[in-house]
């Protein structure tokens, strides 16, 4: 068993009279995770699936009295797939309003099929959190740093998602079937895909360009589409947890890139599943992008599963200035350079540096990488 950072702090937030909602992508381990947060309430709990039709039949134009005899003496109700039930927003109000006495918690794989269902009907009543792939503190936790150290190459190409990383030898095979899952299980059921072919081909235009600013005008020309189709189907994507965006930041230099931004994947293996390119590191012409996108997404999962308060950017100019990354923790910036070469040569921008003095730089390569996506064990804190 893999042990879920975000577990503990879930697990602070139970019983307090909110519902717990726990949000991500299909097969990252939201049921385990919460057969895990309740192994030691079994009996006190009631699993039920919104993907089984006697569910959804069920919780679609319930009323509360209906529902007494099917929760029981049940402390702690469990929705799995919620997103699946019609009006489930409404469907969990009466159940957090009318049984205040039990713990509910629900599950979605969609942002755009649940976040948006529940919004208004559960204002104020839960606690939202995000499930990632694993990470790569989890997976040092699971069998230890050095192991763990030895398969970034592996990682950078086949992800983390448990499935793949826990079946080794399987892993072309299973990412394959995995993302596989994601555009026509997921995506393609949404009404407002009316364009299947449209949306593989912007998938494999964005993971063509990770690193790269993304222009919705040049996409749809790309992709013989208008800029507002584009637009809409990248929102979609975002809100099925496959990719994520980072947005220009411009607040001090009359030349910053005002309305630029760069889209990256949630998940290596799911990246390299849509373009059909699982070679060895050796023999790619993308490492820059690949490691890009690897450190991102894993200091994404490990700033997200600390509850970390952060936003973060990319930085350019017209004139060519560049960072990769950059944080707002606290009111202050840190820049990341990412570097797959550790003996490559960089330095911050001085206009850079001008326009923005307090702020940390940080050259980031495959010899220090793991200072920044795990705890600093001599002391427990965060890095």
């Amino acid at each position: 068993m893999v042990n879920r950072t975000i577990k503990n702090l879930i697990e602070q937030h139970l019983f307090q009279q909110k519902a717990i909602i726990i949000y991500g992508a299909r097969q990252v381990g939201k049921t385990t995770l919460v057969e895990e947060l309740l192994k030691d309430f079994a009996a006190e709990t009631l699993f039920l699936n919104g993907d089984d039709a006697d569910t959804r039949e069920l919780l679609t134009n319930l009323n509360a009295t209906g529902l007494i005899p099917v929760f029981g003496n049940k402390r702690i109700v469990v929705i799995d797939e919620a997103q699946r039930i019609p009006e489930t927003g409404l469907a969990l109000k009466i159940i957090h309003d009318n049984f205040k006495d039990k713990q509910l918690i629900a599950t979605g794989s969609s942002a755009f099929e649940l976040a948006t269902k529940i919004s208004e009907p559960l204002t104020g009543r839960k606690f939202e959190f995000f499930l990632h792939p694993f990470s790569f503190e989890e997976m040092v936790s699971y069998h230890g740093f050095l192991d763990e150290k030895r398969l970034l190459e592996h990682r950078m190409v086949f992800g983390y998602y448990p499935d793949i990383a826990l079946n080794v030898g399987n892993e072309t095979k299973l990412i394959k079937s995995l993302a596989s899952s994601f555009l026509y299980k997921d995506l393609l059921m949404l009404e407002q895909v009316k364009k299947p072919a449209l949306l593989e081909k912007i998938l494999k235009a964005l993971a063509l360009q990770v690193g790269s600013e993304v222009s919705f005008n040049e996409l749809g020309q790309l992709t013989s589409s208008d800029k507002n189709t584009v637009e809409k189907y990248i929102g979609l994507l975002e809100q099925s947890y496959i990719i994520f965006r980072l947005e220009g930041l411009n607040r001090n230099v009359r030349n910053e890139i005002k309305k630029g931004r760069k889209i990256y994947f949630y998940d290596n293996g799911i990246r390299n599943a849509i373009l059909g390119n699982f070679r060895p590191l050796s023999n790619r012409t993308d490492l820059g992008a690949l490691w890009e996108n690897f450190f991102i997404s894993e200091r994404f999962k490990y700033l997200t599963n600390k509850d970390a308060d952060f936003k973060r950017f990319f930085w350019r100019t017209t004139q060519q200035q560049e960072i990769d990354y950059i944080e707002e923790m606290d009111n202050k910036l840190t820049a990341f350079e990412l570097k797959w070469n550790p003996n490559a040569g960089t330095r911050l921008s001085t206009t850079f540096t001008k326009a923005y003095p307090e702020n940390a730089f940080n050259v980031v390569h495959p010899k220090n990488y793991h200072t920044f996506l795990m705890d600093d064990y001599s002391t427990g804190a965060m890095v």
